[in-house]
C-alpha cells in the first residue's frame, strides 16, 4: 500500500498535471505539518481513540512520503532508501535479536552511531534544536548526566528552583527577567527528570486538565461568563474542579 501512496504523491507533485499547492511546497514549508501530525498521533494515543490513531498514523505516513518524494526529485534519495535505512538501523540496534551477540545497550549503540557521523564530538551532539523546548531541555540534561554532570539527588534539583525563582524576582529589566525565567523553567525540567516524571507529558496533561475545567466553567455560566468578575470566575473554577473529582 505504501507504493500506492508513493504513486499518489508523485502525481500530486507533477509540475504539469499535479496539484498547484503540493507542487509549490518544499522541505521547509512541509516541516511544520510533519511536526503537527506527530503531535496529533500522540494526542490520539493519549485519548485512547483508535479510530483517530489510524487516521493520524496515515497522515504522518503521508509526511514521510511527501519528504521522500521531494528528495527524490532533487536526486538526494527516494522512499526505498528511507525504508532501507530504517530497516538497517533497527537490525543494527538489535544484535541480540537479529545477530549472535548480546546487545551492548540502546544508548551505547546510538552513541557509537553518533561517533561515526561528522558531529562536533560533544556529549550534546545530535540533540536537535527543532525539538520543543521542554523536551529538548530534558534531552540535553540526560546527555550531560551521562558524563556525570548532574544533581546527586532530586532535592538538590528542587533547591535550584528556589534559587532561580529568587533570581526571576530580582531581575532588573525585561531582558534579565526573560533570561532568568528560562533558567527557572530549565530547573523545573531538571527536578521533574530527577523524580522520574516526563515533563513534556506532565505539562500536556496539565494543559488538558486546564482546558477541561475552563470549558466546564463556560458551560456552567453560559453567555454571562465573559462579564463575570474574577471572584465569580474563581468560584466557577472551584465548582468545575470539584465536579471533575467527584
Amino acid at each position: 500500500m505504501i507504493e500506492k501512496l508513493h504513486a499518489i504523491m508523485a502525481r500530486l507533485r507533477d509540475p504539469e498535471t499535479g496539484c498547484p499547492w503540493d507542487v509549490q511546497q518544499d522541505f521547509a514549508t512541509i516541516a511544520p505539518y510533519t511536526i503537527e501530525e506527530a503531535y496529533e498521533v500522540a494526542d490520539a494515543i493519549e485519548r485512547g481513540d483508535m479510530d483517530a490513531l489510524r487516521d493520524e498514523l496515515g497522515d504522518l505516513q503521508l509526511q514521510v512520503v511527501f519528504h521522500a518524494r521531494m528528495a527524490e526529485e532533487k536526486g538526494h534519495f527516494d522512499l526505498r532508501d528511507v525504508l532501507d535505512s530504517i530497516c538497517a538501523k533497527m537490525i543494527r540496534r538489535h544484535p541480540h535479536v537479529f545477530g549472535d551477540g548480546e546487545s551492548p545497550g540502546w544508548e551505547e549503540i546510538k552513541a557509537s552511531e553518533r561517533a561515526g557521523k561528522s558531529e562536533d564530538g560533544s556529549a550534546l551532539a545530535g540533540v536537535t534544536a527543532a525539538l520543543p523546548a521542554l523536551l529538548r531541555a530534558e534531552k540535553l540534561q540526560k546527555r550531560a548526566a551521562r558524563t556525570g554532570f548532574d544533581w546527586p539527588e532530586a532535592e538538590s534539583a528542587r533547591e535550584k528552583i528556589d534559587e532561580e525563582m529568587a533570581e526571576v524576582l530580582a531581575a532588573h529589566d525585561h531582558a534579565h527577567r526573560f533570561e532568568e525565567m528560562g533558567d527557572l523553567l530549565f530547573a523545573v525540567v531538571n527536578w521533574s527528570r530527577k523524580l522520574g516524571i516526563d515533563p513534556e507529558a506532565a505539562l500536556r496533561a496539565a494543559n488538558g486538565k486546564f482546558e477541561r475545567r475552563f470549558r466546564a466553567m463556560e458551560e456552567i455560566a453560559g453567555d454571562a461568563f465573559p462579564n463575570l468578575d474574577l471572584d465569580a470566575q474563581e468560584a466557577l473554577w472551584v465548582q468545575a474542579k470539584q465536579a471533575e473529582r467527584s
